[in-house]
């Protein structure tokens, strides 16, 4: 099996609300789906969601990689050789990881097609039957978020994650306040998306919310102070999780060897795919350190492509593959069920692709056939 053709779609996904985390606010979310074609008539999926906060990319910036670099250089190549594969995408452009992630989860999709085996089964089979996903509520006044996360606890979730990362101070009402609204027997998870930026403001607020039953605390300094990650680690009893600090080995040797954390958000879109994903879960576990695969706000393909990381991982604890349910539209359908989502036993991601919306919603006009 060959790769014929690479086809680029840059589109805007409509969200139902607002996105708001600690460095900015999204209304839509940009996003570039890549169709492969093969010799064999199979075609694959993969999805770009850059964020130029956390990767370094932009939207046009991925999509110019993908057409000039990334797709000329897979061209011909048999997606079953995914680590040949990545050896001429890091050989064509450093860096760049959602761009290579596109090319990734598209050749694992073929993969899995052309095998006739879910995408699980190809990353150690089904270890979790169903992937419990979080309540995400974003930055807004407490009272607010306490209300969002109440009415998702009677919807029947049993997890809430609460993004801060804006006001030190307002950030300990907003938790103090989530947790009153949800009682003590809901899990509650918290993400300052570097907003904290220092050790002694982490530390601030940390302190009050001590008594708050966190499940952890995520990022809550700059991406690159590992070290003050590792501080924080030992200064407080509430689980450490580090997030846009480890993109990939370099930046995971450093937390292991300075014991940063307790656990570590994985994804896709940081470290360039499943491929290079399967390495991350590996070193964690190695270093006792348990996994979540999280999402940049996805649509179904990246999303999938993550629950089925999620489903074959017994390190993978947790997950955020909720983008789907934030989109009033999307480009295919996934199974959720009040707060799990599930995956059956169809080849490759496990989707069905619709064309019709990808067009409908492409906001560049001139999409790329190689």
């Amino acid at each position: 099996m060959k790769i014929t053709s690479v086809s680029i779609s840059g589109i805007k996904l409509p969200l139902i609300r607002p996105f708001i985390v600690s460095y900015t606010t999204y209304y839509d979310m940009p996003t570039i789906i890549v169709k492969i074609e093969t010799d064999t008539g199979l075609v694959g999926y993969g999805e770009a969601t850059p964020d130029e906060h956390v990767t370094g990319e932009t939207w046009e910036s991925t999509y110019a990689v993908l057409h000039k670099k990334l797709a000329p250089a897979v061209l011909g190549a048999d997606p079953f050789q995914i680590e040949r594969i990545h050896e001429q995408m890091n050989a064509a452009i450093y860096g760049a990881p959602s761009a290579k992630a596109a090319i990734d989860i598209a050749c694992y999709d073929l993969m899995g097609k052309a095998s006739g085996q879910p995408v699980y089964n190809l990353l150690g089979g089904k270890y979790h039957d169903s992937l419990d996903v979080p309540f995400v509520i974003s930055i807004l006044a407490p009272d607010e978020m306490a209300r969002q996360a109440a009415e998702a606890v009677e919807a029947g979730y049993k997890t809430i994650k609460v993004k801060v990362g804006t006001n030190a101070a307002l950030d300990v009402e907003r938790i103090r306040a989530v947790r009153q609204a949800i009682g003590k027997d809901v899990l509650m998870r918290v993400d300052a998306n570097q907003g904290w930026k220092s050790r002694a403001t982490s530390m601030f607020v940390l302190k009050q919310v001590e008594d708050c039953q966190m499940d952890w605390i995520e990022q809550p300094v700059l991406a690159d102070d590992i070290t003050a990650l590792a501080e924080i680690r030992r200064q407080t009893h509430i689980p450490v999780m580090v997030d846009e600090g480890v993109h990939g080995d370099r930046e995971m040797r450093e937390v292991i060897v300075k014991q940063a954390a307790d656990k570590l958000n994985i994804k896709l879109m940081k470290c360039g795919g499943l491929y290079p994903a399967l390495k991350l879960v590996a070193q964690a576990e190695m270093a006792g350190i348990e996994c979540m695969v999280g999402s940049m706000v996805e649509s179904a393909v990246a999303t999938a492509a993550g629950a089925h990381l999620s489903t074959a991982k017994r390190n993978i604890i947790a997950n955020e593959m909720v983008g789907p349910l934030m989109f009033s539209r999307d480009v295919a359908r996934m199974d959720y069920r009040n707060s799990q989502l599930h995956l059956d036993e169809k080849p490759g991601l496990g989707l069905e692709v619709d064309e019709t919306v990808i067009h409908e919603l492409a906001a560049m006009a001139d999409q790329v056939h190689l």
